[in-house]
């Protein structure tokens, strides 16, 4: 009964789908204004469809219904109701059931938005791109991936349970939704992208419509990204937050893109600059979260991160080829339109360093979709595997991601159309001193290295010169009747404080990486040493027996405060997954990790330890991020959603 409930609310949703299509072309070919409005009724039945099956999938992981495939196969009767929760998303048919519901989410908030303005075309065009991918990803759980598919024969009596990486920590809960929301909210702005392409209005009137939405998206995405580095680092027990995996760079791919898109739309809508490249930006963003999904849950890749393999690889391919091939052709087909009449006054100016941005944020996607899918070409054509790792990416992005935080401190401070040069001393000289006295302070205190130190100069820089344009906001306000948080709100006060996020989040990870001490210290029980300024002594074992767990915790002492990583299994047969313990301070983290357990009781046991400083600056640099968001999300001071002087 619940697969056949379930089933029918993704037959619903893809009969809107294809309902909805047929709807909005009539009216578009007919020029019926009355059939456009209508069909908004299937954006809310395709919500209605997307809501049902969910609900029943989540029934049937929370009530441990083994009849269907997905719950044996993800699920186990010693589950814990989060992790049964969770299992919705830890494998391929339930990860695409959770992308239709989020797109259909998408949608029916765009109809409801835009529901006076239905009759007009570009929002008919719209409505109508967002109606065909929705009608591809519940095409797919229809046929292929179904995530309502019964077993055959008897029915078992448990199952093995989600991966267990998926059951080791809440933060799966929310890592891979934020993750979703940000990739299927790229729909709304691509899809008015589409329709400006379609009907040549390729005016600004569609920029100023989806600058929230494609914020929103970027917003999430960009927390989703957090998050999972958050995720690796307490779960995977290496002590990092990046490893240039290709389910990570997947990630990266569309963020990459939406970043430089968010940039340089300013100047479409500003002085009517860059329409080809924005809309280039904006398709390659959405269609890389297409190829995304394909990376993830395909099997195409060998991650930490994929957890599933599948047969849909060539389904997505062609819609990544699909979508790829008819937006090259609709902006080739509207090039004459979308010339613009002037160009950049001055590459210093505000427009020079946004150009500039752009340049440099589309050469890191490069190498990172080099690095990323070449290995995967080399071996689909020569059958050689090929690794390219860290070491690459590195090497090529370091000097890039250098200029870019130089970029974020001057473009700040730089009017538009162009600056003089006494203007721009007389702008940077306080936050130029401010860098390089933090510079000469980072070698007084004995840190070497150059990218180290231009890393603490540049981010110096750039958080003084962000918080003195805070500042003049500040003052601008008080001086008028506004309310004072009015200042950081809007484009550019939010957009002042995620820079501030950006350096210290910048700082931090440098520093962690570059500054980590790394080791493994050999104890008896009762016995102490010093690692890196830290005493660290093991104190002894202790068997730790749960519903859903068994695992053998290591009781360490690092200065006076006792912590416990571990090595648990959670379920027979199934392998054992180890999990750090994390000491945090304001300065520095010490990390530990299970290396070998004693042999017998008294033995010796070996713990790793890694000592890394600033880390949780990282995490403070990334919330301030997420706010800065939020903020630019929000109306400016003067009650307008698109002002920067």
């Amino acid at each position: 009964m619940s697969a056949a409930l379930g089933h029918s609310g993704i037959l619903l949703a893809f009969a809107a789908s294809i309902a909805g299509v047929a709807t909005i072309v009539t009216g578009l070919s007919t020029n019926r204004v009355s059939w456009l409005k209508q069909s908004a009724v299937y954006a809310y039945l395709i919500l209605l469809g997307a809501l049902l099956a969910a609900a029943v999938m989540e029934h049937a992981l929370i009530t441990h219904d083994f009849r269907l495939v997905f719950v044996a196969e993800n699920n186990s009767t010693h589950t814990p109701l989060l992790y049964s929760i969770t299992g919705l998303w830890s494998a391929l048919s339930g990860s695409l059931l959770l992308w239709g519901l989020i797109l259909s989410i998408y949608i029916a908030a765009m109809v409801f938005r835009f529901r006076h303005r239905l009759g007009e075309k570009i929002f008919g065009w719209a409505t109508l791109v967002t109606y065909l991918v929705s009608a591809f990803f519940f095409g797919l759980m229809v046929g292929p991936a179904n995530p309502f598919q019964l077993v055959t024969g008897p029915t078992p009596s448990n199952g093995p349970g989600p991966n267990v990486l998926l059951q080791d920590n809440p933060l799966v809960a929310v890592h891979p939704p934020m993750l979703y929301l940000g990739f299927v909210g790229f729909t709304v702005p691509f899809a008015f992208g589409i329709a400006a392409l379609v009907t040549g209005k390729v005016s600004d009137s569609w920029l100023v419509e989806t600058r929230r939405w494609t914020l929103l998206a970027w917003g999430f995405l960009t927390v989703g990204i957090m998050l999972g580095a958050w995720w690796s680092y307490q779960v995977l027990g290496w002590g990092g937050f990046w490893a240039w995996d290709p389910v990570e760079n997947a990630a990266l791919l569309p963020w990459l893109c939406g970043t430089a898109y968010l940039h340089s739309v300013v100047l479409q809508e500003r002085r009517g600059l860059l329409k080809v490249w924005n809309l280039s930006l904006l398709s390659a963003t959405f269609c890389l979260t297409i190829l995304a999904t394909f990376l993830t849950r395909s099997g195409v890749v060998v991650s930490v991160h994929a957890f599933s393999n599948s047969n849909l690889g060539p389904e997505l391919l062609f819609f990544f080829a699909l979508v790829s091939v008819v937006s090259v052709a609709l902006i080739a087909w509207r090039g004459d339109k979308l010339r613009s009449s002037q160009g950049i006054d001055s590459l210093l100016s505000r427009e020079g360093t946004f150009l500039l941005n752009n340049v440099l944020f589309a050469a890191i996607a490069f190498v990172v979709l080099l690095g990323t899918v070449f290995p995967m070409l080399v071996q689909a054509f020569d059958g050689q595997k090929l690794t390219i790792g860290g070491p690459y990416f590195d090497t090529m992005i370091t000097p890039l991601a250098i200029a870019i935080l130089f970029l974020m401190g001057v473009g700040s401070v730089l009017p538009w159309r162009k600056a003089t040069f006494p203007m721009l001393v007389s702008r940077l000289k306080i936050p130029a001193w401010i860098g390089v006295l933090t510079i000469v302070a980072c070698v007084i205190a004995g840190l070497r290295g150059v990218d180290l130190l231009v890393a603490f100069g540049l981010a110096a820089f750039t958080i003084s010169s962000a918080s003195r344009q805070l500042v003049l906001a500040v003052r601008s306000a008080s001086r008028g009747r506004g309310r004072i948080w009015r200042a950081f709100a809007g484009r550019t006060g939010g957009g002042m404080v995620a820079h501030i996020g950006v350096a210290i989040l910048a700082i931090a990870f440098v520093s962690a990486n570059s500054l980590a001490h790394r080791g493994q210290v050999s104890l008896y029980p009762g016995k102490s040493v010093h690692f890196s300024g830290q005493e660290i002594t093991y104190l002894g074992t202790k068997r730790v027996v749960t519903p859903t767990r068994v695992g053998i915790e290591e009781l360490v002492d690092v200065n006076g405060t006792l912590y416990k990583p571990a090595v648990s299994q959670y379920a027979p047969d199934t392998e054992g997954v180890a999990t750090p313990a994390i000491a945090t301070t304001v300065s520095h983290d010490v990390y530990l990790t299970v290396v070998s357990l004693p042999r017998h009781t008294g033995g010796q046991a070996v713990i790793g330890v890694i000592v890394e400083p600033l880390v949780l600056w990282m995490w403070v640099g990334g919330a301030i991020f997420a706010l800065g968001i939020a903020l630019a999300i929000l109306p400016d001071r003067r009650g307008k959603s698109s002002v920067e002087s």
